[in-house]
């Protein structure tokens, strides 16, 4: 199976999956095996919802639009022009996936086929419905993956390499289980966002998408916020009014209302605003519906402490800070060549 047949087969699915990034979902003619996929899919994403609250239908539809738009034939190509895939021996390779937001394992799915190896997919039981479907519809559109893709419940056996996400616990287990293995084990990472107090109402609402966005639950969602001292929080919140509606989905709501009782019994200072909570903590894994934050006395100050800490930070989230990477607005945005924990997969994949 040839590279280019991987790249094709990759953006007919982005095609597929473009249709379901909006309501009404809309059949095109154009799309490849549409007539097979097209109402199955759409039953798929019923599922999905109906067995995990949190992917609701806005979650599920952004996740699609953004990789709809990733899978196109020229993002796929400039991702992939700069290595080196002639002396690549195709062997097996198990993902152990998260669950935590829709398709959070596709790129490592995505990263593993497109190098040309074989894939054994162990999934989180919080997001089962989707991949395996969308498997059938790249074996349909390129019948050369028939026998590369499987998934598996049980304990992983016969592979030769391990991408493994989950949290700090599981990924000692991780790390002692696979040792005699190549492997990739991702721990529990968040992301911070820098202000200064000079960002515009525009920058600071774009940053309101960074931290609500999939309910705060991503490892890209910023959960903590450094700001100079004396730092004036009334922008902040105005500008992050445009999430105020997520109050009204019950399962945020719920947590609102436990954290916050918490938080009250427990005499800890806080800055609320009816759909959200900010508390001083130096901690990095904010509750949901809780944002921390902490003060910073000087640049050189706070990227020092950014780099001691780095193995628990995804993004850096700064219109200004020179170590940022990631823009107000970017973090649910990432690239296929912004790789988690900036570990490149495709040239671990290359090598393996």
């Amino acid at each position: 199976m040839e590279l280019q047949e991987r790249i094709n087969a990759f953006s007919k699915l982005g095609s597929f999956l473009s249709q379901f990034s909006n309501s009404p979902y809309t059949k095109e003619d154009t799309v490849e095996a549409n007539d097979l996929f097209f109402d199955g899919f759409k039953h798929q994403l019923q599922l999905a919802r109906e067995h995990n609250g949190w992917f609701t239908k806005a979650n599920l539809e952004y996740a699609l639009d953004s990789w709809s738009k990733s899978l196109n034939y020229s993002n796929i190509k400039s991702w992939l022009s700069k290595y080196n895939f002639k002396k690549v021996e195709s062997k097996t390779v198990a993902i152990i996936m998260a669950g935590n937001i829709p398709l959070v394992g596709f790129h490592d799915f995505l990263s593993v086929l497109i190098t040309g190896h074989k894939v054994l997919i162990k999934q989180s039981s919080n997001d089962r419905h989707l991949l395996p479907y969308l498997a059938k519809y790249l074996e349909t559109v390129e019948p050369n993956f028939k026998g590369k893709i499987s998934f598996t419940q049980e304990h992983l056996e016969n592979f030769d390499a391990v991408i493994a996400t989950g949290s700090n616990n599981t990924a000692r287990y991780f790390e002692y289980y696979f040792k005699g293995k190549p492997s990739i084990i991702r721990k529990n990472r968040n992301s911070v966002a820098i202000l200064t107090g000079r960002e515009t109402h525009e920058q600071l609402e774009a940053l309101s998408d960074d931290i609500f966005r999939y309910y705060g639950l991503g490892c890209r969602n910023v959960s903590k916020l450094f700001v100079p001292k004396g730092y004036d929080f009334d922008a902040f919140f105005k500008a992050i009014y445009k999430w105020h509606n997520i109050i009204h989905e019950h399962k945020y709501a719920n947590n609102y209302d436990y954290n916050k009782a918490v938080y009250l019994m427990s005499e800890f200072e806080m800055l609320e605003n009816g759909f959200a909570m900010l508390k001083h903590d130096e901690n990095y894994a904010s509750p949901i519906a809780v944002l921390f934050y902490e003060y910073y006395d000087s640049a050189d100050s706070l990227r020092q402490k950014l780099e001691q800490d780095q193995e628990y930070i995804q993004c850096i989230v700064s219109d200004t800070f020179p170590s940022s990477k990631v823009h107000f607005g970017e973090t649910q945005k990432p690239q296929l060549w912004d790789y988690a924990d900036d570990v490149d997969t495709v040239e671990f994949l290359l090598k393996t």
